[in-house]
């Protein structure tokens, strides 16, 4: 019988793969993948699962460190999992991406692609998202130098979702995620909670006080914080409040809502001003977008509009274009494009999502814009296209999940003279543009990294019918 957990000795590590997570090979020929493993290291893997000809581990010790490891900046790196590349250098952080991307397009989609430009790199490496959301908790993580010491508070923590432990938060002193004023109101509102003595949530019997904390920090100078309360108690929601925005006079607006679900998704949850506008907004280029508790916006301004402009570029705008913009979400690309078509039209599934759209582009009195709700594979149809015009250019943003077939094969037919495909998903996109290479060639293609440290990647395909 196969031993379950055991350690394979001083595997090399040659590449990245999927979750971030480092991928060599023993003399045998069998792939192993560790979590805590950069490319150049030789270490002792772990197994914790093995499978036909791969194993999956983590790296127990680090017999020879790769010349691109470093030391990680943040105290919570270890246990956190949020910025699992943090002990890789940057630039090797790039590269790796932009092989990741070339392997999924050419290994997977077997594309041919005529010009492949280097990834865009954030200029930014810590301090780049606009938004982050954090769990009050009853039940601290403790490390093993914690543990047994009476004198650590393990029963109020503010912060993120240990690694698969959903019921317990680590306790964040500093993000480096977020830029001022983000982790001075995350650490107020802890110990206001602590000083009137609220009770922080129990994931497990579901009881509790406090819940979740969202923080948005915009470009335009603006700050919103965002609670969910498990209870209905009006005084007690007040007196806090009260003295959370005492405390941070940098907040703008603050918005709250109740949610006494099992679940902590807030969108179908009704949200209550209690300061302020209740919303925020941001700047890309000249655009000023207004954004909601609940919008979906670019979670890093600063690389959005890059890609955004990657986008642009490819399309090739002249002003007297018919662009559709698929899977538009609050039609951030669509607005970015508007000035420089002659019509653009969005399809989007959320509905709150087309208001926030409808609402932005009133803003920036932009009027050759039309938004519709609806499932793209469903919306997007002879009938659809009859009336607003066959499209010159079409711009697509799915989400990881890539486009649905029906979608694709739509796109086939209406034969578009151009594509832009962006994605968070270089597999999935893959996929699609195998699928589409039946009448287009692929021009370009560029990734751009909107997440340091991390192994997200967005790569965007301009795709030109034969």
């Amino acid at each position: 019988m196969a031993k379950k957990h055991y350690i394979i000795p001083e595997v090399p590590i040659h590449g990245m793969a999927d979750r971030g997570k480092g991928v060599g090979k023993t003399p045998e020929g069998l792939a192993v993948f560790a979590t805590g493993a950069v490319p150049g290291d030789v270490v002792d893997v772990f197994v914790q699962k093995k499978k036909g000809n791969f194993a999956e581990g983590v790296a127990d010790r680090i017999v020879e460190a790769s010349p691109d490891r470093v030391e990680p900046f943040c105290k919570h790196f270890s246990v956190c999992g949020g910025c699992k590349w943090q002990n890789l250098d940057y630039q090797a952080q790039l590269k790796h991406k932009q092989l990741v991307v070339e392997d999924a397009l050419f290994r997977i989609g077997k594309v041919d692609i005529e010009e492949m430009l280097p990834i865009l790199g954030a200029e930014e490496t810590t301090y780049y998202r606009n938004k982050l959301e954090f769990g009050f908790a009853n039940k601290r993580w403790l490390t093993k130098e914690e543990l047994g010491n009476e004198s650590i508070d393990a029963t109020h923590a503010l912060g993120f979702h240990r690694a698969g432990f959903f019921d317990k938060i680590i306790d964040i002193e500093h993000c480096w995620l977020q830029g001022a004023p983000s982790n001075d109101i995350r650490n107020n509102c802890r110990e206001i909670a602590i000083e009137q003595g609220l009770s922080f949530y129990d994931m497990r019997e579901h009881t509790g006080f406090l819940r979740t904390l969202m923080v948005r920090i915009t470009d335009y100078g603006e700050t919103m914080l965002l609670v969910s309360f498990a209870q209905n108690d009006k005084e007690a929601i007040k007196k806090y409040l009260d003295a959370v925005l005492e405390k941070n006079p940098a907040i703008t607006t603050l918005v709250y809502c109740i949610n006494k679900k099992l679940n902590d998704s807030l969108f179908d949850q009704k949200m209550i001003t209690y300061t302020g506008p209740g919303f925020a907004i941001e700047q890309l280029g000249d655009l000023r977008f207004k954004i909601g508790p609940k919008s979906f916006f670019q979670t890093n301004s600063k690389q959005g509009k890059r890609l955004y402009d990657v986008a642009a570029s490819f399309a090739g705008l002249s002003g007297e274009e018919n662009v559709y913009d698929l899977y538009t979400g609050t039609g951030s690309i669509a607005l970015y494009l508007a000035r420089s078509c002659k019509q653009v039209v969005g399809i989007e599934e959320i509905p709150e999502a087309i208001a926030d759209a409808e609402e932005n582009m009133r803003l920036n009195d932009i009027q050759n814009a039309t938004f519709y709700a609806g499932d793209v594979k469903t919306v997007l149809t002879p009938e659809f296209a009859a009336k607003h015009g066959r499209p010159d250019v079409v711009i697509t943003d799915p989400p990881r999940a890539g486009m649905h077939e029906k979608a694709v094969r739509f796109l086939l037919e209406l034969a578009a003279p151009k594509i832009v495909y962006v994605s968070c998903n270089p597999s999935t996109q893959a996929r699609d543009l195998q699928l589409l290479s039946e009448k287009y060639a692929v021009k370009k293609s560029q990734a751009v990294d909107m997440f340091p440290h991390t192994h997200h990647i967005e790569n965007v395909v301009l795709l030109c019918l034969k």
